[in-house]
């Protein structure tokens, strides 16, 4: 039998056009959710828009999540095809640049930020009055364990992502009695693109070699082991259910028993 725990369930995804985005809606979309997928990656989005062509459950828009007007937009178009939601998923994120504090410009510390922070923002506060609607409802902030322990030569990164939990924190308060529940996941070191890109770009910074600095990554974990996206994406799926009614306020590590990120 198959698992339809988020069946008649509309989660709204930001960046769910690849990586742990799209792992997340794959997952949702098998287990009978309804999906309203955004992401700024047209050749992404592209692919995607054919599945929804297909499956009469996906809705795909191109947007820029750190440009307050495009998701205004973006809510726009979703209210008209559903006036209320049951799940937010923030997915938005940059690494940001590699290397130490004094060596990095101001623009790319504020490019960082309002990437990775003003974009959870933008979605929650429009997010909100919809999971109200609702009479209760998810949101789900995708941190990081740099948000937890720091991470050397990203310091931008580290305090966007330490940023998510500490708005995670309040907004759990805030709208516990609207039944509105609010968690972060901070995802260990995922094998795909993104995680090459950071090997590689560390790499040069310390001119060793990539293959020497995806062994270190693995070796962060206790567990001695990658976490995968589809990872992230059922655990996106556990906090959205019933099963998950009484869990808030939480920063979960979805990770491997990470025990270092150096």
């Amino acid at each position: 039998m198959t698992n339809q725990s988020l069946k008649n369930k509309k989660i709204v995804i930001s960046a769910g056009a690849s990586g742990i985005g799209l792992a997340t809606v794959k997952v949702c979309l098998d287990r009978g959710a309804t999906v309203f997928v955004s992401d700024i990656n047209d050749k992404y989005i592209n692919k995607l828009k054919k599945n929804s062509k297909i499956n009469k459950k996906i809705f795909v828009f191109n947007c820029d999540a750190s440009d307050e007007y495009q998701v205004v937009n973006l809510f726009k178009k979703i209210r008209k095809k559903t006036p209320k939601i049951d799940c937010l998923i923030n997915n938005v994120g940059i690494a940001g640049p590699t290397g130490t504090m004094d060596n990095l410009s101001s623009s790319e510390w504020e490019n960082t930020l309002r990437v990775n922070v003003f974009s959870h923002f933008y979605f929650n506060k429009l997010a909100i009055p919809m999971l109200k609607k609702n009479k209760g409802g998810s949101i789900i902030n995708i941190s990081s364990g740099a948000g937890i322990m720091g991470f050397p030569l990203r310091s931008p990164y580290a305090a966007s992502k330490w940023a998510i939990i500490g708005m995670t924190k309040t907004l759990s308060m805030e709208l516990g009695k609207f039944k509105i529940r609010v968690n972060a996941l901070c995802p260990g070191t995922i094998k795909g693109d993104r995680m090459v890109r950071v090997a590689k770009d560390k790499a040069k910074h310390l001119k060793i070699s990539k293959k020497s600095i995806e062994k270190e990554f693995i070796s962060m974990a206790s567990m001695n082991c990658w976490i995968y996206e589809s990872d992230i994406g059922k655990m996106c799926s556990f906090l959205i259910s019933d099963d998950a009614a009484r869990i808030s306020g939480q920063v979960i590590g979805v990770d491997g028993d990470a025990i270092r990120l150096h």
